[in-house]
């Protein structure tokens, strides 16, 4: 129910992951009738594979977290996360409110154990292809013992989803010296350099976030979430930019026409709706922020990555890492992977 569309996107969305994916099933929770209404623009066998699970209640985009979990327990966003807290589902894909996500998946779902916070990572793109960063603002403010959870969490869904053994992982500071940033985020760069499970480059500055030089960008959610809103607005001015270039005269636009295969080339590379799809490391279940303006096609992306998430069962990956960590610490005499950090 939540986004800027509502059901008009998620059902058809859907629709066509369902005829994509022939094992998957789908719950549409939410409002029924409004639900149904845009179900019958579609047709197919497939829809066998879908069900319409009742709510009442719809959390307000623009809600506080905290009053979403103290007043919105018969929501579509509440009964979703039931829904894979009890077994009935394996992931909750949702394009409402962030905070409000974030609160109830906490609540609902809970922590994986030696997790002190859940952190938002979603894929940018790069020379390369593409890699991922977290946080991406689940978190203003974080420890430098949460961004080494951090790492460890990313390090571990982008071994499983890129099949890539040892993820490169970098930590976004203002500069490559050792001498550079917040102590915390060089306390940070401590830890994780001194964690023989990761695979640590050291810092990495704004212009390398492109570069493909890391599989994996670290960062507090605060600087995340700049980044990666910068990072959109500036792919659709580049876009616009060169649009704009080839329309000034008929020479240009003439030239445009032969470069068209090009110019929708690099849209397509540039645009951000190709990774939509945030997921909520840390969780307890496989939980997928959509972004609130994803249109049908975009929320089919963000689908499917929480299908394929769901199919690896990162969490409990996550959780079988983080019991090594546990246990290599208390082998060492202290409590947990926190505890061991601040050691």
């Amino acid at each position: 129910m939540g986004g800027d569309f509502g059901p008009r996107v998620t059902v058809a969305a859907s629709s066509d992951a369902l005829k994509r994916h022939p094992q998957l099933q789908i719950l549409l929770v939410g409002q029924s009738d409004a639900i149904r209404n845009h179900l019958r623009r579609c047709r197919g066998k497939h829809l066998q594979r879908l069900e319409i699970v009742h709510a009442d209640d719809v959390v307000a985009m623009n809600e506080k977290p905290s009053l979403a979990l103290r007043n919105r327990r018969e929501s579509s966003m509440w009964k979703s996360l039931e829904l894979v807290a009890q077994g009935r589902a394996q992931a909750c894909i949702s394009a409402g409110n962030t905070g409000a996500l974030m609160a109830m998946s906490r609540l609902v779902l809970g922590m994986l154990p030696g997790i002190e916070r859940p952190a938002i990572v979603a894929a940018i793109p790069t020379l390369k292809g593409h890699s991922y960063m977290l946080d991406l603002g689940a978190n203003i403010d974080s420890s430098a013992q949460q961004l080494l959870q951090f790492a460890i969490m990313g390090s571990v869904m982008v071994s499983a989803i890129d099949r890539r053994d040892r993820p490169l992982v970098g930590l976004l500071n203002v500069g490559s010296e050792d001498n550079k940033g917040t102590g915390c985020v060089r306390e940070a760069s401590r830890l994780i350099q001194g964690h023989g499970g990761l695979n640590f480059i050291g810092y990495l500055e704004g212009d390398d976030l492109f570069s493909g030089r890391a599989d994996l960008v670290v960062c507090d959610g605060f600087v995340g979430n700049i980044a990666l809103k910068s990072c959109e607005g500036l792919s659709k001015l580049l876009v616009r930019k060169v649009q704009g270039s080839f329309r000034r005269n008929p020479y240009r636009r003439l030239v445009a026409l032969l470069a068209t295969p090009i110019l929708r080339e690099l849209k397509r590379q540039l645009d951000p709706g190709r990774r939509n799809g945030a997921t909520l490391l840390g969780l307890k279940g496989v939980v997928v922020k959509s972004h609130g303006g994803a249109n049908r096609t975009y929320f089919g992306y963000a689908i499917d990555q929480a299908l394929e998430e769901a199919r690896l069962n990162v969490p409990a990956l996550i959780a079988d890492r983080v019991a090594v960590e546990v246990a290599r610490c208390r082998s060492d005499g202290v409590d947990d992977v926190a505890s061991h950090s601040k050691n």
